[in-house]
């Protein structure tokens, strides 16, 4: 029996206990006030110790206030986790032709406007390509409630059914739902709609935008990422879209013709997150937002157009009017904007040039900082030709920064607030994004607006893992605008 058990005493263990045992003894001892101490020594000793505690205490405390207030007041990272365009089916599919065809069937245009709209539709800058929903190509077309509903349910449940299987992320898990669509705004709203079909959480966040024309997008990307602020570990759905079906115009006042010939079917969802752990599988993380709002008619749209006859329409009028609103809105925006971005070489000069003007008033022209050397890419509102040939020349960008916005507008139209992400995705599918890049989307609406928001790439994606409208028939792209009629809209 004796022989079957350890010896404790040359245990391992037991050594270091017998050595911890003493150091606490020893140190006891030591700090141990003697008996014959006198009352005095006590009491020294007492308000020593009390005044070092109560220093550790005060301390602590303060690192740990000072800490909390810095993680609490830091705003917190939103990433992009996916997004999604919708890309309608191919019954959908209107070309010129069957764009003329369907309007003189309609029977409420005059001859002199159809010529007007074919015109239009020669110098837009769109394919024959473009989508329509179903109530519009019908003869005679049917603009009711019911069909204005089933296209808004058709965009937004096809983009937001392919952002969830893209991101595995459940309806349950979103906190958050903006939805912007300009000129429908049922009741109920369509939000109410999106909580619904996908039976959201009661809580969930749920806001719905309307009237605030093509730059709605960014403004809901701000306030999405103004909520993920707020709301810890939180998804922010972002739906983005236009409705076609109750704002097909039937008179002939030629301005308000520009929207049929360029206005288009589409939509987009988007998915943020303020979650630390989303970092790793985000493509995206949003650097910047940028709000300017100028005072303009409220005629003003983001499609404008050049009518050569200006004794025939009030198209010249506006379309200066516009041009003159939009580049004081986008001046105020690169200010703010510039910055914050740009390097200070960049920044440097468009100092010196602003005070040479200014207090020397030295007639130079004002610079314009090379946005190149801030951003890789650039996505511009697809809401016209005219609005992306100004802002080519403004911002001197080439070919290749306007590749996505031209070929947007020719393969999908103007789609509104969500034209911006067609375009990204288009850059996706082009394999231009690479880890580090960072994007520049701007957007122009009505009222007037001129919205920004940066991105920068977590990661380098890959087009043959991706899932966008472009994948298929990326190949076919660019295509060549030479053979069109210069000028424009």
């Amino acid at each position: 029996m004796a022989d079957s058990l350890p010896n404790f005493l040359l245990s391992v263990k037991l050594k270091y206990v017998k050595l911890g045992y003493h150091y606490l003894i020893s140190h006891f001892i030591r700090i141990r006030p003697p008996l014959h101490a006198h009352l005095q020594d006590l009491v020294h000793l007492w308000h020593h110790l009390r005044f070092n505690l109560l220093t550790c205490v005060v301390c602590s405390t303060l690192l740990v206030f000072l800490a909390t207030l810095y993680f609490m007041s830091r705003p917190k990272k939103v990433f992009l986790l996916d997004f999604a365009c919708y890309k309608p089916e191919e019954e959908h599919v209107v070309s010129r032709e069957t764009f003329m065809e369907r309007s003189a069937l309609a029977g409420s245009f005059s001859a002199d406007n159809l010529a007007f709209q074919k015109k239009i539709l020669e110098r837009s800058g769109l394919g024959q390509r473009t989508y329509f929903p179903e109530a519009v190509l019908q003869v005679p077309p049917n603009p009711s409630m019911a069909e204005a509903r089933r296209e808004a349910e058709m965009v937004m449940f096809g983009a937001i059914d392919e952002l969830l299987a893209k991101t595995g992320v459940k309806a349950k898990e979103i906190g958050i739902l903006i939805v912007n669509c300009s000129l429908f705004c049922p009741t109920p709203s369509l939000s109410s709609m999106v909580v619904n079909h996908y039976k959201l959480r009661g809580n969930v966040l749920s806001y719905n935008l309307g009237g605030m024309g093509c730059s709605a997008g960014l403004i809901s990307i701000d306030l999405a990422k103004q909520l993920l602020q707020v709301n810890p570990n939180s998804y922010a759905l972002v739906v983005s879209m236009e409705n076609i079906t109750l704002n097909w115009y039937f008179g002939n006042n030629r301005s308000m013709l520009v929207s049929n010939c360029l206005f288009r079917m589409g939509g987009a969802a988007i998915l943020l997150s303020n979650r630390s752990s989303d970092r790793s599988r985000a493509k995206y993380q949003l650097l910047h937002t940028v709000r300017t709002h100028k005072g303009a008619d409220d005629r003003c749209y983001s499609c404008v157009f050049q009518e050569e006859d200006a004794d025939k329409n009030i198209g010249v009028a506006l379309s200066k009017d516009l041009m003159a609103v939009a580049g004081e809105a986008l001046k105020t925006n690169i200010t703010t904007l510039g910055p914050i971005v740009l390097p200070m070489s960049e920044q440097l000069l468009f100092f010196v040039t602003l005070v040479a003007r200014k207090v020397f008033k030295m007639k130079i022209k004002p610079y314009i900082p090379d946005f190149k050397l801030a951003f890789e890419h650039f996505c511009i509102h697809a809401g016209g030709r005219a609005v992306l040939d100004e802002l080519e020349k403004n911002l001197e960008l080439s070919d290749w920064h306007m590749e996505p916005s031209r070929m947007t507008l020719y393969r999908f139209g103007n789609t509104s607030s969500s034209s911006l992400w067609y375009e990204l995705a288009y850059c996706e599918a082009k394999g231009r994004i690479r880890k580090g890049d960072r994007s520049w989307q701007i957007a122009f609406g009505s009222g007037f607006k001129c919205n920004s928001a940066v991105w920068r790439a977590l990661r380098t994606i890959d087009p043959a893992k991706e899932k966008n409208p472009w994948i298929s028939e990326i190949h076919e792209f660019p295509v060549a605008f030479g053979s069109l009629e210069s000028g424009g809209i």
